[in-house]
């Protein structure tokens, strides 16, 4: 068994699968933004969305289809997220739903939507409508398609979010690809803003749920921007693969197919946050579990002035440490150690000489700057990623509806 990850995917784009990204006019800056994504005969989906209880109507529609074994299509519009819009919005989500079941012939139930943009606007139906028909139309399984409906789902992203992965098994390679969209509004606690991983390697409904789960929590529940859990958070795992589901032995490989490539696409969420320069990836050792470790790291990761710290690239152990402190998870403050861009400047509870200039510089000079902290001698690790924090995601949040 064997695995390997690629940002641009090539011709690893699992089969049974088209695609197509089309410009209708939600948005005004006449980018694309209606997305369609259609298996060839029935497949599994599964989905974890936002725990936020405010939730978009199309969280509402695919929580109550999935995981299923039936699903043909997922449908997304952006540039509005069709959240806080009551029955209204109900109805036109499955209205999205019921034309491209029309269009690929298949049931309502079997197609999925989600949307992303503004909160409480009602959809513009009728370009919606138009751009189902025009996205029908230019459905193809290549590399293009495949590009622009990543870049459909795409709000205030400046880059789409895609890789692709394969793993073999007993003499077949099977592929797997992923598109996301976020760069704002980013604190998972299930997936991302909207992601959708496919593959050819034929599962179950309950293996999908599983994998998917997995995968998550070691990637998209690992990252921040800005702390804010969206209204409209959906990840969403399809298969086309047809015949017997993957042996267990398998399922390991595939696994780790669908971690590298969701931690992949998830650090580029936080490398894309809005005005974000730099990614901080925080490193916890030590800690009395996993799970207090990775309270840790997200305490670090959400705190404005660790944030704003590296912006500068101003090596503030204080801010670092101290929020760790705060966490409400026990630590053992005389065996705490600090590095940042492998530069140990703080060890068992003191601090130590370092070259402060040369470091700074190091940081600023990184787009990616290590944290490693040390908060004790216990076996929980974790591995979190969140933005900085600069003047142009204030400036650009404080202007977004307006």
């Amino acid at each position: 068994m064997s695995s390997n990850v690629k940002v641009e995917p090539g011709s690893l784009l699992p089969a049974g699968f088209t695609f197509a990204g089309v410009a209708c006019g939600i948005k005004s800056s006449g980018k694309r933004d209606l997305s369609l994504i259609v298996m060839d005969s029935p497949g599994v989906a599964a989905g974890i969305y936002t725990q936020n209880q405010i939730v978009a109507a199309p969280v509402v529609l695919c929580r109550s289809r999935t995981p299923g074994t039936q699903i043909r299509a997922v449908v997304t519009n952006s540039g509005n997220a069709n959240a806080c819009t009551g029955q209204q919005g109900m109805e036109d989500a499955e209205a999205m739903c019921s034309q491209v079941a029309a269009l690929i012939g298949c049931t309502a139930e079997a197609v999925l939507v989600m949307s992303t943009g503004v909160i409480g606007q009602v959809l513009p139906m009728k370009q919606v409508q138009q751009g189902i028909d025009a996205a029908h139309a230019d459905l193809s399984p290549d590399i293009d398609s495949f590009h622009n409906a990543a870049d459909a789902i795409c709000t205030t992203d400046d880059r789409r979010k895609i890789a692709t992965s394969h793993f073999s098994f007993a003499g077949k390679e099977y592929r797997v690809a992923a598109m996301a969209k976020g760069a704002g509004m980013i604190s998972p606690n299930m997936a991302t803003m909207l992601a959708v991983v496919m593959t050819d390697a034929p599962i179950s409904k309950s293996q999908a749920l599983q994998v998917l789960q997995s995968a998550a929590n070691r990637s998209f529940n690992r990252v921040s921007v800005d702390g804010h859990t969206s209204t409209n958070d959906t990840m969403l795992l399809l298969s086309s693969g047809q015949g017997d589901d993957l042996p267990p032995e398998a399922i390991t490989a595939f696994q780790q197919a669908v971690d590298e490539i969701s931690i992949r696409v998830a650090k580029m969420l936080v490398a894309d946050g809005e005005g974000a320069s730099h990614v901080i990836a925080i490193h916890i050792e030590g800690a009395a579990s996993d799970g207090d470790a990775e309270r840790i790291a997200r305490t670090v990761g959400a705190s404005p002035l660790v944030k704003t710290a590296i912006t500068g690239g101003d090596p503030n152990w204080g801010r670092i440490v101290s929020a760790a402190g705060y966490a409400e998870v026990k630590i053992d403050p005389p065996n705490v150690c600090l590095s940042i861009c492998g530069t140990e400047i703080y060890r068992n509870g003191s601090p130590v000489d370092y070259d402060e200039a040369k470091l700074s510089q190091q940081m600023q000079q990184s787009k990616e700057v290590p944290v490693q902290l040390i908060v004790g001698n216990g076996p929980g690790i974790a591995d979190f990623w969140a933005s900085d924090l600069t003047t142009e995601y204030v400036k650009f949040n404080s202007e977004y509806t307006t």
